[in-house]
C-alpha cells in the first residue's frame, strides 16, 4: 500500500476524503456519476470496434487471391481432422491465400497477422480470435473447442493463464 494510505495504520471512519478534504454526499455522488460515464464511454467505444470488426471479418477471403483458393479448400479442410497432418498439408497448399489474407489490416484476430503473434494482439483481436475459433469448430468433421484451444495453446505459445481466460469466455458464448 502506498505511503500514508489506508493500511498505514490510518482509521477507516464514515468520511470521505479526497484531495485533503472531507466531501460531501453529493460529491461522492458526482464523482461516481462521472467515472460511471467515463467507463460507459470506454465500454461503447470497444463495443464500436467489436461490431466494425464483425462486419468485416473474413471478408478477405470473398476476394482474390483468397477467394480461389479458399473454393477449393475449404470442403477438403471441412473433413480433416483440425491440425492433423492433412490440415496442416492443405495449409501448406493454400500459402499464397493465407499469406494475404494474413497481411490484411481487417484480420487482426489472426496471430499470424503479428509479428510477435498472440503478443501483438489487444483484447478485442482475442474477442475476434475466439469467436472465429469456436465458429471453425463447426465447419469441421470432428471439431471441438477445447481441443482447438490445446492445439493452438501450442501452436501460437499462448500461456496458461490466457487459455483459461478464454475457456471462460467459450464458457459463456455457449
Amino acid at each position: 500500500m502506498a505511503e500514508g494510505g489506508v493500511g498505514d495504520g490510518e482509521e477507516i471512519t464514515g468520511d470521505v476524503v479526497m484531495g485533503g478534504r472531507e466531501m460531501t454526499e453529493g460529491e461522492v455522488r458526482a464523482e461516481t456519476l462521472e467515472h460511471i460515464k467515463q467507463v460507459n464511454a470506454y465500454v461503447l467505444d470497444l463495443v464500436r470496434k467489436l461490431l466494425h470488426s464483425a462486419k468485416v471479418h473474413d471478408t478477405s477471403k470473398l476476394e482474390d487471391p483468397e477467394k480461389e483458393l479458399f473454393r477449393k479448400y475449404t470442403p477438403l479442410l471441412k473433413d480433416c481432422t483440425y491440425g492433423g497432418t492433412e490440415y496442416r498439408g492443405y495449409l501448406a497448399e493454400m500459402k499464397v491465400a493465407l499469406d494475404h489474407h494474413y497481411a490484411d489490416p481487417d484480420n487482426r484476430h489472426h496471430p499470424e497477422h503479428f509479428e510477435n503473434g498472440i503478443d501483438g494482439m489487444t483484447l478485442m483481436d482475442l474477442i475476434e480470435m475466439i469467436c472465429d475459433w469456436k465458429a471453425a469448430t463447426k465447419r469441421h468433421i470432428d471439431g471441438c473447442i477445447n481441443k482447438s484451444l490445446v492445439i493452438n495453446s501450442k501452436r501460437f505459445d499462448i500461456g496458461h493463464q490466457l487459455v483459461q481466460i478464454l475457456r471462460n469466455t467459450v464458457e459463456e458464448m455457449e
